[in-house]
């Protein structure tokens, strides 16, 4: 499918500045997501401009730089955290005389070694054939030049064509695979309004503690794990709040900064549990320095799609490291906005199980 990088790959990242205020920090997610990927940095090197160059994004003395950088640390693949376009990408492949990676290639690199389920593995193909079928000039111009030749002629189509219309029945059948899902999703989600239950998603950054929370909360065993994108797949439990009260609890998939389109498109069936909820936990890292950045990207999606009308409850993960105890925040009218908890301690649960007995009690919700 796509060029990947694959485990044992060393890298040189590039991160270059543009005058953003949390540039660091930018910094230090790309370095843990290329590990994430199962890739070895070697180096980063860092630039400011700007604005990106068109023909090499860099600039030709940065990519100089980056040539060097790779050569003293045998490094055999360069990782950007930006999106490229791939005429950029050609480029500096042809100059730096090995793979490119952007940061969109990166993040669908890591969403299709982490799904799990036949619909997750799904939508992270059709996101890869999506953001592939816009470079495959790349991968097919030497074939074109020759014209031919045995085993490379065809009934009146270039290889180039006959690719992309392979991919075109490729993703028209996955979408058609997805549209399934969808339906049967749609009947799931008809069956609990008829039944009046009360629908909560958790929502947030990644690795926020989202998976932890919804373990806590549910004795389930979702995968968790301190690592950017630990969860893919939508899993849905019923939580029992107390004798009268139950709710369907459902944890999604982590935001980042700069999601790539193609993936919000492609996860649309999973994300639709986001849109139809009743309640958004949203779960904060409280203890990043980030966290108001980090709330932004997550508002940014969920109005992408159209689920920025739901209501928000916001859940400060992490109390204990921040020193801070556990307790419920309410606004002048006395309506909570907040809870903080552990959920890796279990501080706070209570009150949130408290504060969710509220919200699905209030008429308002």
């Amino acid at each position: 499918m796509l060029d990947r990088p694959d485990f044992g790959d060393t890298a040189v990242v590039v991160c270059l500045n543009f005058g953003e205020p949390d540039f660091a920090e930018g910094v230090e997610e790309c370095v843990e997501l290329v590990k994430g990927a199962g890739v070895d940095v070697r180096d980063v090197v860092i630039g400011k401009r700007q604005r990106p160059d068109a023909a090499l994004f860099a600039g030709k003395g940065k990519v100089e730089e980056i040539g060097m950088a790779l050569k003293a640390h045998d490094a055999n693949v360069v990782i950007f955290n930006h999106a490229l376009s791939p005429a950029q990408q050609r480029n500096l492949e042809r100059l730096l005389e090995c793979r490119v990676v952007d940061r969109t290639s990166l993040i669908l690199d890591i969403f299709a070694q982490r799904a799990r389920s036949h619909e997750g593995k799904l939508q992270v193909e059709l996101a890869q054939l999506n953001h592939l079928a816009t470079r495959l000039v790349r991968g097919w111009t030497h074939l074109e030049r020759q014209k031919g030749g045995i085993g490379l002629r065809g009934p009146g189509e270039t290889q180039l064509e006959t690719d992309r219309r392979l991919i075109g029945i490729r993703v028209k059948l996955l979408k058609d695979r997805l549209a399934r899902v969808e339906r049967q999703r749609n009947v799931q989600r008809r069956g609990r309004e008829r039944g009046g239950v009360f629908s909560v998603s958790i929502v947030g950054y990644t690795n926020a503690g989202k998976s932890t929370l919804f373990n806590s909360l549910t004795k389930a065993r979702a995968y968790a794990a301190d690592q950017l994108f630990a969860t893919l797949d939508t899993t849905s439990r019923r939580l029992y709040l107390n004798e009268q009260l139950s709710v369907v609890l459902s944890d999604t998939v982590g935001f980042i900064r700069d999601l790539p389109h193609s993936l919000v498109a492609a996860f649309k069936a999973t994300l639709e549990e986001t849109v139809r909820a009743d309640l958004l936990l949203h779960v904060v890292d409280s203890a990043s320095d980030t966290r108001d950045m980090q709330i932004a990207e997550v508002n940014k999606v969920l109005k992408e799609i159209d689920a920025d009308g739901v209501p928000q409850l916001l859940v400060w993960n992490k109390c204990d490291l921040k020193g801070l105890p556990a307790d419920i925040e309410r606004d002048e009218q006395g309506r909570i906005i907040a809870v903080r908890v552990s959920a890796l301690t279990g501080e706070g649960l209570e009150l949130l199980r408290a504060a969710l007995v509220e919200c699905a009690s209030a008429p308002t919700y």
